[in-house]
Parts: structure tokens; C-alpha cells; sequence
């Protein structure tokens, strides 16, 4: 089986090993400035610093989409390509597609895309634009699929971490790179 996922952020860093560990190839896609707050289980980070390791499993920054499909032939190695549109799908005819932007709507992700089309969280409506949709929402329904329908709306409250919820980001140090605010 040979699958692609959009995006390549934590959710993504979840998916992409179990698919790996089950025999699976696995081409990943992402923007060229990650978005990715937990950057330590994202493969985003193979992007920005040319490799990452998430669960046993490398990603590497493809190039292209050639060499994308020449570092498939490493064991556990899963290219991320630098596209944000997907259109890499064309090229690359896969069984599966996931899209886990997360960008709690549909960013051009469409049930033609591939025989197996899965959409991540609020967005996607299972029989309209994927085959089924997988609920991100914290609570008794996480991982939940959904084969009609749509996930759980956008609550935009953050989950509870470590007994707190929302609040303002201070930085106190910054360790190396660069540092842009957007």
C-alpha cells in the first residue's frame, strides 16, 4: 500500500509510523514555513532541518517528487515533499490519501484524489469529499470515524494541558535559528 498524507504536523507524525510499522509506504506533504507547535513528534521538522525521527520512523526533505519515490526505497524512511496543493497525487497515483492539515476546513481534498481518501478532524464531510473522517476532538468520540457526516464542529477552545486551557505564550528563551513572528 502506498499512501499520502497531507501535511505532516504531530496528528500527522501519529498516522504516518502505524502506516510505516503495517508495510506501508508513506509520502508525506507540507508547506514550506511548517505551522507545527509540537515540533519534537512532527515530521514538519524534516522541512526545516532536513531530517526528523518520529517513532522509529525518518522522514527526510524530498526534493522532488523523483526523489521522493527514490527515498521510498529506504526501510522506515518517508519522504516529505514541499507541497501544499497535494498535487504530488497526479504524479504519484497512491492507494490512499490522508489529509491531516488540520486547518479545520477542506483545503482542495477530494474523493477523486485516490481509491482511499480520509479526512482529519472538522472539514470534511465522509460521502462528499472523503470516504470517511476521523474525529480530532478530545473527549469519549477521539478517533471516531465517521463513514457519513462530518466531525464534530470547531470548538476553538483549546483541551485542558497540565490543568490549563488557553492563556498567552510568553517566550522566556529562545535556542537557536531564526525567529520570525507572524
Amino acid at each position: 500500500m502506498f499512501a499520502v498524507i497531507r501535511g505532516a504536523g504531530d496528528i500527522a507524525g501519529a498516522i504516518a509510523p502505524r502506516l510505516v510499522r503495517c508495510g506501508a509506504s508513506v509520502l508525506m506533504t507540507e508547506i514550506e514555513q511548517p505551522l507545527t507547535v509540537r515540533r519534537t513528534v512532527a515530521f514538519s521538522e524534516a522541512v526545516r532541518v532536513g531530517k526528523a525521527q518520529v517513532e522509529g520512523a525518518t522522514a527526510v526533505r524530498a526534493q522532488d517528487v523523483s526523489h521522493a519515490l527514490g527515498l521510498l526505497s529506504g526501510e522506515g524512511v518517508v519522504p516529505v515533499l514541499v507541497d501544499p496543493a497535494c498535487a504530488c497525487v497526479k504524479d504519484v497515483a497512491p492507494d490512499a490519501v490522508v489529509d491531516a492539515v488540520l486547518a479545520k476546513r477542506n483545503l482542495g481534498t477530494s474523493m477523486d484524489m485516490a481509491p482511499i481518501v480520509v479526512g482529519v478532524g472538522p472539514g470534511f464531510t465522509a460521502g462528499v469529499d472523503c470516504h470517511v473522517v476521523v474525529e480530532i476532538v478530545r473527549g469519549h468520540t477521539l478517533g471516531r470515524t465517521h463513514y457519513e457526516g462530518s466531525a464534530l464542529s470547531n470548538t476553538a477552545v483549546p483541551g485542558l494541558v497540565g490543568g490549563f486551557a488557553g492563556g498567552v505564550l510568553e517566550t522566556i528563551l529562545h535556542v537557536g535559528g531564526t525567529f520570525s513572528a507572524r
